[in-house]
């Protein structure tokens, strides 16, 4: 589980900080058993999600995107949040200043129970009109496909950021403020090589940030934090808090 006197460390400084700042990622998911989207595990039929999670797929087939965001949701529904997410939101209610950052879209942050939270990527269970831009949550599962927006009946989409588009400049400014002024930063579960969240660790560190990660392998922010941790989050998360 990583170097005794490393957790021993962590410990006590999540337990004396009045500011903490969580990156979190598919591997406090996987706990859960959410499958990764990429990689091996992640095939659908024979597309790869480069191909099918982007503006430009949605455009030329929104029948096809939607039958792979439903198959996704069947898989996420019958998933519930494990010891990690709840223990963040133990955390949460104990340090004055709390924020998590999410990559992931699966939706059990919030329904762990967690408030002070971006999701960056967005959220598999909001969809948002591609006509009106209205922004609303559903649980259908199945979804009826295409689905229409009760609104003005236009095409509704994932609310994702997909390949190709910007994050939400709130949720980003959140991000990087709460990075930025906290005293320690925990990175779970990425492996921290997609952007912006890349960047975390070293702006976290140049504000004197005390960063450690939790993860299955070592990362390339691994030679980086001040404390690495290796395994399952489900089993470290916890016992840290």
């Amino acid at each position: 589980m990583g170097h005794p006197a490393a957790v021993q460390e962590l410990k006590a400084r999540l337990a004396a900080a009045r500011s903490v700042a969580v990156l979190t990622g598919a591997g406090i998911s996987a706990d859960s058993g959410v499958p990764t989207f990429r990689g091996a595990d992640g095939l659908w039929r024979t597309y790869r999600a480069e191909d099918l999670a982007t503006p430009e797929a949605f455009a030329r087939d929104p029948r096809l995107v939607w039958e792979w965001y439903n198959w996704r949701r069947e898989l996420i529904v019958t998933r519930s949040p494990n010891a990690a997410h709840y223990a963040l939101v133990d955390l949460e209610r104990r340090v004055e200043r709390f924020w998590l950052i999410t990559q992931n879209v699966d939706g059990l942050h919030p329904a762990a129970g967690s408030q002070k939270l971006s999701e960056i990527h967005g959220n598999i269970w909001k969809v948002r009109c591609s006509q009106c831009g209205h922004v609303g949550t559903n649980r259908a599962v199945p979804i009826p496909i295409p689905p229409r927006c009760p609104t003005c009946n236009g095409l509704l989409r994932p609310h994702i950021v997909w390949f190709g588009e910007s994050l939400d400049p709130v949720d980003l400014e959140r991000s990087f403020s709460a990075v930025r002024s906290c005293e320690v930063l925990l990175i779970v579960g990425t492996s921290g090589i997609v952007h912006p969240a890349a960047s975390f660790a070293s702006l976290a560190k140049e504000a004197g940030a005390f960063v450690a990660e939790v993860n299955l392998d070592p990362t390339p922010n691994t030679q980086v934090v001040d404390v690495a941790i290796q395994g399952r989050a489900k089993d470290i998360v916890p016992a840290l808090l």
